[in-house]
């Protein structure tokens, strides 16, 4: 088939995609880890090609809406309309398709739906994998994994990550057979460059890692004219430390032109920092343009930023397209807004927007509206754009090579702090760069910054490591889900063997998979020792029961001794003469220090023995009591390491012990607890009079019980190596679980001796809200809050559940609420996550985020029917933020809806939906 499969397409395939293939063809799923651009969706499309060859269906999962129509209109092309379906949050189109595109969520909502759209699916290709590392959607991609049905076929298409072999390794503990297939080599071999003032020079001084074709791991020397480059910059930056500042020496510093007595120095000095100061960005254009090595993505992380270097570019009055290229430009630039307003147009700055596009130059980041960024994306894709401003999120996901990719800086924002960037981000920026098919080669360029260090950006450009990091967590929705679809023990035996699990042990997963088996076979045993005469189950845990409490007995006994002979160490004084029962200090001794460091720490007591050795005692040295039998005097002033002193102690000790009677009597062990002996005898007179104890072949029957007995004491053990290890996921699973049970989400099983759960009524309401504070919002769903709100107050009081602001949209004036209701509304909703925090608390569970009210007066707004013209200035949103927020409260209110079945609150609900599905958000939604 992979001959016939190879067949349609125009090139020959690498060797890591064909070894995928016949992978998949053999039956087996496979971890694909190259790098971006290699090619690797050619493996997901190998197992599209063989499901439709088998009869079978396949599920092509993408992480965000815009790859997944992507996928499928590239899949209709091939296949045809009518084979293919398409499922995202908002769309669904011919969703009984063998063949369905879909957001990894969805997949995940089936699972715990069990849907009949599963039956028959035999391939799921999961593209871009390493997503799972996403700190707020990661745990769907495991979810899944571990979900889908072991007959199933992953396919698994990954970037090319560090740990790839952990990853497949884990992979292989949940899936099965699951083959690795790693390829670092670059189609478009990658040239690493920096450019100092508006001069580009090569990062390495013979040849980059990255530039190598066959992946090898080659160490390239840094070019040394750019450590000529730091060393200049740094010794200018010496003297100028060392000139004195203006007539004191302190104060403002001489520029020229009559500033001071230093003024022509300090000029020639600033024309000579200036040469390494970051170029504009018209003169990094036209330096690119110049080296050939447009299109170009040029990395700023931050959206202002890039919205402000078109402004710049714009001012200069540079232009990169012809003619012919400005009518392809605007016929795309009609297309993707045909469906805006002329009033939603001026409002959103189109003419702007339009006239940067015409010129070849676009910004691209997730401010933007969906419709100007798909716009960007078919026009760059096209050659139509030559240089795209943009954020690090176009790093992941959409298609968009280019011939070279520019780093203003290699440090930013990550939410808290501004931290350099990881070898890890530099290789997902870079690999951007070179096209395939197109360019023979690809640039990354970084521009110069003062107190750079080019060794620092070499070592950046040599580290290809992007190491996948479980983001996993249990969430209150996930476990009535799971609760629900295969009870609380199965549950957490599941989440034992996630990815995060895997990462904190690599072990757990395989000791909760031999759990699984030993449970099993132990059924298998159980089976054979039934007996006719009675329950030998019982009859067998009886005589286990015995076994078990004389072994406790004896246990008692010797702990007894141990808490006795820890007393008497603990009242030991300087002096005391002791009997050591065993050891190399077996014999009588004197104490010479009690050494008793504090209550908390055991004793270790200096003696003298016999031997006139001095040594330091544990209390291991004592499995019986020690008996004090005398006494004697020890000099305050007594060293161990005078020989004179230790002479003198010795005698003194030996003399003593001539006065002592040298067979004191021995500690008698101490006798069976009553409390056992009792339990025993009662233990032994059941199974006396249980019937299988006459039963012929009652030892036959024991010997296959014992093995099922065996096999439980195992999983006991490895269930307390498991406590003992990290375990962290199923811990947090069964606070999760306590505290949905305190608040009556779940409930003990009627008749389950092991305190399994069920899903309540309330469980089930929630088990259909995805959301962070989903507990919130069911509480309030049960508690009547949202009841009675108008569509628009609806909408702006679920907005506090799920909006959180960026920090650029912190303004001076405090957020409110629209109207006096949704206050009231807000309160109760603020009490309700107070209670829930305070229990949260109480089972140590990390607590929710606040509600926020940021986009609450834009949500009710909107739904009324405000214009957008109105609402935009107001929010303080861009564009592209206002439609995506507007989206997911949409979503959650279709949650809400159905969580709230049937009600008054349901309707509502559906109202929002006609109220928000309008205008530019409407036109998204359908884009």
């Amino acid at each position: 088939m992979l001959t016939e499969f190879s067949a349609v397409y125009g090139f020959e395939f690498d060797d890591f995609q064909r070894e995928s293939c016949a992978h998949i063809e053999a039956g087996a799923g496979v971890l694909v880890a190259a790098p971006t651009g290699a090619g690797k969706t050619i493996a997901g499309e190998f197992a599209v090609f063989m499901a439709v060859q088998t009869g079978r269906k396949a599920f092509y999962t993408t992480p965000i809406k815009a790859l997944s129509n992507q996928k499928y209109n590239d899949l209709v092309l091939r296949y045809g309309i009518d084979k293919i379906g398409l499922l995202t949050g908002d769309t669904s189109i011919n969703s009984d398709a063998p063949i369905v595109v879909m957001t990894t969520e969805v997949l995940r909502n089936m699972i715990y739906a069990n849907s009949p759209t599963l039956v028959g699916l035999g391939y799921v290709v999961m593209d871009e994998v390493h997503y799972l590392a996403d700190r707020f959607r990661g745990s769907v991609w495991e979810e899944v994994i571990i979900g889908l049905a072991e007959s199933v076929v992953l396919v698994a298409l990954s970037a090319t990550v560090s740990n790839a072999e952990e990853f497949g390794e884990w992979l292989a503990e949940v899936r099965g057979r699951i083959e690795i297939v790693v390829s670092e080599r670059r189609p478009v071999p990658l040239f690493q460059h920096v450019l100092v003032g508006r001069r580009l020079h090569d990062l390495f001084d013979d040849v980059a890692p990255t530039a190598v074709l066959d992946g090898s791991k080659v160490r390239g020397d840094v070019n040394p004219a750019l450590l000529r480059v730091a060393k200049e910059e740094s010794r200018g930056v010496r003297d100028d430390a060392r000139r004195p500042r203006g007539r004191s020496g302190r104060g403002k510093r001489a520029h020229g032109h009559g500033s001071g007595s230093y003024g022509g120095a300090a000029h020639s000095d600033h024309r000579e920092r200036s040469r390494y100061r970051p170029p504009s960005r018209a003169d990094v254009i036209e330096t690119l343009d110049r080296a050939d090595l447009l299109p170009a993505i040029v990395f700023i992380f931050s959206r202002v930023g890039c919205d402000a270097a078109v402004g710049q570019v714009l001012g200069s009055g540079i232009r990169l397209t012809n003619a012919s290229e400005r009518a392809e430009i605007s016929a795309i630039a009609e297309k993707h807004v045909a469906g805006l307003s002329a009033a939603d147009r001026e409002a959103l700055d189109y003419d702007s927007f339009l006239e940067a596009l015409l010129r070849g130059i676009a910004s691209h980041h997730a401010g933007m509206l969906p419709a100007f960024k798909e716009c960007v994306e078919e026009c760059f894709v096209n050659n139509l754009i030559k240089v795209v401003f943009a954020t690090e999120t176009l790093a992941l996901g959409i298609n968009m090579p280019a011939r070279s990719v520019v780093l203003e800086k290699l440090v930013k924002f990550n939410g808290e702090i501004h931290a350099d960037i990881t070898p890890g981000e530099y290789t997902q920026l870079t690999g951007r760069a070179g096209r395939r098919g197109i360019d023979t080669e690809g640039h990354a360029v970084v521009l110069w910054q003062p107190g750079m260090d080019p060794r620092a950006v070499a070592g950046l450009a040599s580290k290809r490591t992007y190491p996948l990091k479980s983001s996993f967590a249990p969430t209150y929705n996930m476990a009535v889900n799971l609760v629900g679809a295969v009870g609380r023990e199965r549950a957490r035996s599941l989440l034992e063997q996630s990815f995060a699990q895997f990462q904190s042990d690599k072990s757990v997963v395989g000791l909760a998979r031999g759990m699984a088996r030993n449970t099993d076979q132990a059924a298998r045993f159980w089976k054979q020792a039934e007996c006719d005469r009675g329950d030998f189950e019982a009859y067998a845990r009886l005589r286990a029961a015995i076994s078990e409490t004389e072994t406790e007995a004896a246990k008692s006994r010797k702990a007894d001794k141990r808490a006795e002979a820890l007393d008497v160490l603990l009242k030991l004084d300087a002096g005391d003469i002791i009997h050591v029962p065993t050891g190399k200090s077996q014999g009588w001794a004197v104490v010479i220090d009690p050494g008793i460091r504090s209550a908390n720490t055991e004793p270790h007591p200096l003696v003298m023995g016999e031997d006139r050795q001095t040594r330091r005692l544990t209390l291991t040295d004592f499995p019986t009591p020690a008996r004090v039998v005398g006494k004697m005097r020890i000099p305050k002033k007594f060293h161990v390491k005078d020989a004179h002193a230790r002479r003198s102690l010795f005698a003194a000790f030996t003399s003593r012990l001539a006065d002592i009677d040298r067979n004191p009597e021995r500690w008698r062990p101490g006798a069976v607890d009553e409390e056992l002996a009792a339990r025993i005898a009662e233990l032994r007179h059941e199974l006396q009079h249980h019937p299988c104890h006459r039963c012929p072949d009652r030892e036959a029957h024991a010997r296959a019980a014992e093995k099922a007995l065996r096999l439980e004491r195992e999983n006991r053990q490895i269930e307390t190596r498991m406590q003992k290890r990290t375990n962290t996921i199923a811990l947090e699973f069964d606070k999760i679980c306590q505290v949905l049970e305190s608040m009556g989400y779940l409930a003990a099983r009627a008749g389950s001796p092991d305190h399994d759960l069920r899903v309540t009524d309330a469980g089930r309401m929630l088990s259909r809200i995805y959301a962070e504070l989903d507990l919130v919002a069911a509480e309030c769903i049960r508690r009547g809050v949202f009841d009675g709100l108008t569509a628009p107050q609806l909408a702006a009081v679920l907005s506090t559940l799920i909006y959180e602001a960026r920090r650029s949209e912190f303004g001076a004036k405090p957020p409110r609420m629209p109207d006096a209701t949704t206050e009231q509304a807000l309160k109760e909703v603020r009490a309700i996550h107070r209670e829930v925090s305070l229990v949260e608390r109480d089972f140590r569970i990390e607590r929710g985020p606040d509600p926020d009210v940021g986009f609450a007066r834009a949500a009710h707004a909107w739904t009324a029917g405000r214009p957008l013209a109105e609402i935009l200035p107001e929010s303080g949103l861009t564009a592209g933020d206002f439609v995506r927020w507007v989206r997911q409260v949409l979503d959650f209110a279709d949650q809400i809806g159905k969580a709230a079945a049937d009600t008054e609150l349901s309707l509502t609900c559906r109202e929002i939906r006609r109220g928000m599905l309008r205008g530019v958000v409407a036109f998204a939604a359908e884009s």
